[in-house]
Order: C-alpha cells, then sequence, then structure tokens
C-alpha cells in the first residue's frame, strides 16, 4: 500500500497541517527561498543523485545492514530486528543529511558549512562531509555537551572544524542552534546551515526529510526480504526527529505498520526534567518554525533535559507534531534510567552498544516485548556508543 495517505509533502509556505513555516526575518526571504529552489531543483538532479549515492554507497557505507537480534529475540519472545545506523561512517544517522547538505552547499556557491551539534554525532557529520567536500567548518556545542562528549569534540578538531563552546544557559543543544543561527545570519551570503535535525525553518525540515527517508526506504526492502512480509511495528527515538523521520517514512502510508516515536522523559514529567515536547508541550515558535514545544506557564521555552545529548531540544520536527496530531504515529516517553539499562542490554545481550539517544528506542521496544503485544518488531539503532561510553561509566 502507498497511496500518500499520510506521508504528505509540506505546502508551498512550508507547513505540516498546522505545523513548520518559516517565521524569519524578511530580509532573509530571498535566501531562503533560493535554498528551496536550488533543493527542489537538485533532488531530482541525475547527476546530484549519482554523485550523493556514490558517496552514501561507498563513502559512508550504505546500506546499512537490518540485523536479527536473536539474543533478545529469545529473552523476550519476540522476533526483535535493528536497523544498524549506527554502521555508518561517523557512527550516526547523521552522515546521511549531512552529506545531502554539504553537496547542495558546494553546488550554490558556498564556502562554508556552519551547525550546531549536542551529542556531537551530527557535528562529527558535518565536520566530514566539509572536509571531503573542501569547505570550511564552524561547529556550535553548548559547554556541557563539550564535556559530556569529548570523544565527538576531537574528533571534530582532527577534521579541521572550527568549534564554539556555548556558555550561554543549560549549556547544551538549544544555546548550540541559537548561537549557530545567529552566526549564519552574518554569513548566509557565503556560509549554508547545515541543520541538524528534520527541524527550522522551511525548507530544511523537508530536505532533513529527503535525504534520511533512505533509512525506511532500505529498512522496508530488506525486512520484506529476510520475513517476507512487514513488520507489526516500527520504533525510534526522537529530539528534533531526523532519525525517526527517516525511518518512518517508508512505511507510514502501511497502515498495518504501527509506529512508535520515543521522546525522553529525562528524571520525570516535571517541567525541566525531561524534552518530551510532544506529550508535554504546547504549540509555539522556535528557531522559525512552529511546532509542539516545551513552555512555562507565561509561555516562555523552558529548559529540556535528557541524559541523551542528541535528545535534549525543547521542541519536535513538524511533521511529527502533524503525525502526533492525526494520530498515525503513536509518541510515548522513557526515562533515564530506563535508556541506560536498555544501553547495558543491547551491550551485554548483542554486543552492540548502542548510543544513549537509540537507549531510548531500545527501551521501549522492550518495554513492548514484555508486553506481548507483537511478534516482530524493527527498532531503529540511530548511533553508536563510543562517544557515551565514559559518561555512562561515571554515571553508574
Amino acid at each position: 500500500m502507498n497511496t500518500n495517505k499520510f506521508n504528505i509533502m509540506p505546502t508551498e509556505e512550508g507547513f505540516y497541517g498546522n505545523y513548520g513555516g518559516q517565521f524569519i526575518q524578511s530580509e532573509f526571504k530571498d535566501e531562503f527561498k533560493k535554498i528551496t529552489e536550488a533543493f527542489l531543483h537538485y533532488k531530482n538532479d541525475t547527476e546530484f543523485n549519482k554523485e550523493l549515492n556514490y558517496l552514501l554507497k561507498n563513502y559512508a557505507g550504505r546500506p546499512s545492514p537490518v540485523y536479527y537480534a536473536k539474543n533478545l529475540s529469545e529473552k523476550y519472545n519476540c522476533r526483535i530486528y535493528l536497523k544498524r545506523e549506527d554502521l555508518n561512517h561517523t557512527g550516526a544517522h547523521k552522515i546521511n543529511h549531512s552529506l545531502g547538505e554539504a553537496l547542495l552547499a558546494k553546488k550554490m556557491g558556498k564556502t562554508k558549512l556552519i551547525a550546531d551539534t549536542g551529542a556531537g554525532q551530527h557535528g562529527v557529520a558535518v565536520a566530514t562531509a566539509a572536509a571531503i567536500m573542501k569547505l570550511e567548518c564552524d561547529i556550535y556545542m553548548g559547554e556541557l555537551d563539550i564535556e559530556k562528549e569529548s570523544p565527538n569534540v576531537e574528533r571534530m578538531k582532527i577534521l579541521g572544524a572550527n568549534i564554539i563552546p556555548v556558555s550561554e544557559g543549560t549549556k547544551t543543544l538549544k544555546e548550540a542552534v541559537d548561537a549557530a543561527f545567529d552566526a549564519y545570519i552574518n554569513e548566509y551570503k557565503t556560509a549554508m546551515y547545515a541543520m541538524g535535525s528534520a527541524v527550522g525553518p522551511h525548507p530544511f525540515p523537508m530536505m532533513i526529510e529527503h535525504f534520511q527517508s533512505v533509512i525506511g526506504r532500505e529498512a522496508r526492502e530488506q525486512f520484506l526480504e529476510q520475513e517476507g512480509h512487514l513488520p507489526e511495528c516500527i520504533i525510534a527515538c526522537i529530539g528534533g526527529g531526523s532519525n525517526a523521520i527517516g525511518l518512518f517514512n517508508g512505511f507510514l502510508d502501511d497502515e498495518d505498520v504501527d509506529i512508535y516515536g520515543v521522546e525522553p522523559l529525562g528524571r520525570g514529567a516535571d517541567l525541566g526534567d525531561n524534552a518530551a515536547s510532544i506529550n508535554y508541550g504546547k504549540d509555539g515558535i522556535i528557531h522559525g518554525f512552529k511546532c509542539k514545544l516545551l513552555q512555562d506557564s507565561d509561555g516562555n521555552i523552558a529548559n529540556a533535559y535528557s541524559v541523551a545529548s542528541g535528545l535534549d531540544y525543547p521542541g519536535a520536527g513538524p511533521k511529527h507534531c502533524y503525525l502526533s496530531e492525526i494520530g498515525r504515529v503513536k509518541y510515548d516517553v522513557i526515562s533515564d534510567n530506563e535508556a541506560i539499562n536498555a544501553f547495558y542490554e543491547l551491550s551485554k545481550s548483542e554486543g552492540i552498544i548502542p548510543a544513549l539517544e537509540s537507549s531510548h528506542a531500545i527501551a521501549y521496544g522492550l518495554k513492548l516485548a514484555k508486553e506481548n503485544k507483537y511478534n516482530n518488531m524493527l527498532i531503529n539503532v540511530s548511533g553508536r556508543g563510543d562517544k557515551d561510553i565514559q559518561f555512562v561509566l561515571k554515571s553508574k
């Protein structure tokens, strides 16, 4: 089934239902129009796609495999499959859209990539893409995340990126995005903003979804080949939502497939203790787009928190907000402790150390398996946990 009932494209103004859009200063409208037109042209350009597909295959290592987790499956009496985005070059799904954005920037004549990063996986991927495309690269990262994710910080430096610490606010992802946007505003004529998730003003959510949809296309084909049918459910973690929208994209119009997006509950449901914006947020505007947004009683953007640095963003991608509103995807939560327990369980059961972000999806999948709700499932392992090992060991 593929009738595009749920897998919609945004309107010309960039809206998915009530969410998305382009809330930016009028002087930048022309630049964003140029980016939109360039993307819409090149996404269907034979030479562009030939070059991008070559890089995805021979540089990033795609297709990433779908792996049958035999030991977990036997333990939980459910056939559990893992989409192994952790096996990509640079260790996560972030390389998919980073290569796409870098190639688009090159085609547009830009000389620099500007990016934010939380866990550092996006930063490493952008720095990698910038290196191969011979572009300058500035990466903005909160000071707290720099401390938590030092292995990725060192990788970015080795790759030639300029790391710019952000000391404002919670010193995490939201402030890194703020600082990167401010820098981009001053350099947009020569630089491209390399968005790190399916968020931001139009056309960035649409672009990220397009470049990440390779996950869902591959996973659908691979699961069918191995099992002879589609999975009963698919699961992915969501902060801004790039890995999730990439996986979901391949299954949205298969109504027999249940879809779960897993948000970080963090320390609990109180404001400031989590980053579960779809579950606990209200409609609002952040970083140039409308979404479900964590806010206090006065409408101020609240601090977001998660043990996983890549998930502690106070909003969610507009298509995710839309999919939640129409009921196609169920968005639920997993706590820090549940994610850390899943981190260890996958590591010890299958010899796969997942990123803390991915551990939220693993934890939710195991929770569903315990409930005997499904006979089989597919979980997206969006990244590997090398970056998190020292932090997890310290917090034991």
